[in-house]
C-alpha cells in the first residue's frame, strides 16, 4: 500500500534544545524516501522514529550550516554499515562540494554502497522518476541555499457519467484508458485531468522568488519560521522567515496542508506560531512540526 507522509526528525534551529533535535524530515512517498536536512543526531532521530537506512533513496541538503547538515556524516555510514541494497543519491549546493567531501569522509569506514554526488548549481529540475520529479530554486540567505519541490505527475481521473453515456462499460473501460480511444470516443471524452501531488521543502531564506515559486499550489509546504513577528528585523538581517510571513506565502500560494518548522530557542510557546499564523490569513490544515510526528500528505 503506498504512503505519503512526513516524518519529522528535528525541528530547532541552530542548536538542539531539550525536547527539539536539529532539522530532519523524511518525505515518504509511496516505496521512495527523501531525507532532507539531517542535522547533528539525525542517525538517533532516525531510529526512534523507526526510520531505517533502507528506507532512504536521496539525501537532499538545502545549505551547509550545521544544523541542516552535521547528521551527514553518521547517516552516510550507517548506509554503508547496514549495506543498503540500492544507490542513493545526494543533492546539495554545488558550493559546498568541500563541505559534502569532508563530511561523507570524515572517518574511516568501508564503502559497500554506491552514493551518487549530484550537486545542485541552478533552478530546475534534479531527477525525473515514474513517481515524482525533484526541482530546486535558488533561495535568500548568507549560504547559498536552495528549496526542494516534489511533483507527481499529472493523471487522469475517469468520469463513470461519460462512459455511461457512451455505452462504455465492463472490459472496455480498461481498453480505453490503455488505448487512448475507444470506437471514436477519446479518453479525454469521458476522463479529467487529476492534478499529480506537490511536496515543498523550503528552509533558511528571507522572502524571495524562489520561495514563492516553491510553494506555488503546494499540497503540503514544509517552511522555516525561526522568529516571531515581532521580531521581523531579527529574520530578515540574519536570512530568515517568520511565522506570519511563512504564512503568508502558503495562504497566497493555496497551500493545503502548512507545516512550520525550524523554531529558534528564543520562544518557549509554540502555540504563538499557530496564532500568527492563522492572524496571517492561513486557513488551510495547519501544523506546529514536533521531533518525532508523523503528518500525512493531503489525499487527492
Amino acid at each position: 500500500m503506498s504512503v505519503r507522509e512526513l516524518v519529522v526528525l528535528g525541528t530547532a534551529s541552530q542548536v538542539p534544545t531539550r525536547h527539539r533535535n536539529h532539522n530532519g524530515y523524511l518525505l515518504r512517498w509511496d516505496g521512495q524516501g527523501i531525507l532532507f536536512d539531517p542535522g547533528e543526531g539525525t542517525q538517533r532521530q532516525m531510529l526512534r522514529a523507526g526510520v531505517a537506512a533502507h528506507d532512504l533513496d536521496r539525501i537532499c541538503v538545502t545549505h551547509f550550516h550545521g544544523d541542516h547538515s552535521l547528521g551527514l556524516a553518521g547517516v552516510i555510514q550507517r548506509i554503508n554499515l547496514d549495506q543498503v541494497p540500492h544507490p542513493v543519491t545526494a543533492h546539495y549546493p554545488a558550493s559546498g562540494q568541500h563541505f559534502f567531501e569532508r563530511l561523507r569522509y570524515a572517518t574511516a569506514y568501508r564503502e559497500t554502497v554506491k552514493l551518487t554526488e549530484s550537486p545542485v548549481a541552478a533552478d530546475g529540475p534534479l531527477a525525473v522518476t515514474e513517481a515524482y520529479t525533484l526541482d530546486a530554486h535558488r533561495l535568500s540567505h548568507p549560504v547559498e541555499s536552495y528549496g526542494y519541490r516534489v511533483t507527481e505527475p499529472d493523471g487522469r481521473r475517469i468520469l463513470p457519467e461519460k462512459l455511461a453515456a457512451h455505452g462504455i462499460k465492463g472490459p472496455d473501460v480498461g481498453r480505453i484508458q490503455r488505448e487512448g480511444s475507444l470506437n471514436g470516443v477519446s479518453l479525454g471524452e469521458v476522463s479529467e485531468v487529476r492534478r499529480g501531488q506537490r511536496f515543498a521543502f523550503v528552509m533558511d531564506t528571507r522572502l524571495c522568488d524562489g520561495v514563492h515559486a516553491l510553494a506555488e499550489g503546494a499540497d503540503m509546504l514544509v517552511i522555516e519560521s525561526t522568529f516571531l513577528d515581532e521580531d521581523v528585523r531579527l529574520a530578515t538581517d540574519h536570512g530568515h522567515l517568520t511565522a506570519g510571513q511563512a504564512a503568508a506565502v502558503a495562504r497566497d500560494a493555496g497551500v493545503r496542508h502548512l507545516v512550520l518548522t525550524h523554531f529558534s530557542q528564543r520562544y518557549s510557546d509554540p502555540g504563538e506560531f499557530e496564532r500568527q499564523a492563522r492572524a496571517a490569513g492561513f486557513d488551510g490544515e495547519l501544523s506546529i512540526a514536533q521531533d518525532l510526528m508523523r503528518v500525512p500528505v493531503p489525499k487527492r
